[in-house]
């Protein structure tokens, strides 16, 4: 699966567009980084427990996105988007999107 932020893949061509695709999860905190982070707050510097965890919720988000498109029968995907937003003061929504292409290398 090619997965690219871009409206176009260099090299190649685009047979057909199977449809808008996305992926998304709900990741919430927890009591033990909170208070670790609460601790960064006052001295500052990065917070490694909340990084890690919105990495792995991107890559969850990209997965489910990537699955979706498979399941259209799409071997890329363009126009990739992020997009992050709070669904409580306790957890936050990552959501992947794009458009599922069906694309092959082209013919010199």
């Amino acid at each position: 699966m090619i997965i690219v932020t871009t409206e176009n893949i260099p090299g190649y061509e685009v047979l057909e567009v199977n449809g808008f695709v996305r992926g998304s999860t709900v990741q919430s905190k927890n009591v033990g980084r909170d208070i670790l982070a609460g601790l960064k707050n006052i001295v500052g510097g990065e917070i490694v427990d909340y990084t890690n965890m919105m990495n792995e919720a991107r890559q969850l988000a990209i997965g489910r996105m990537k699955e979706h498109a498979e399941q259209k029968g799409a071997n890329a995907i363009i126009a990739v988007r992020l997009e992050t937003s709070n669904v409580t003061t306790a957890a936050s929504e990552i959501i992947a999107y794009g458009t599922a292409v069906t694309v092959r290398p082209k013919v010199s």
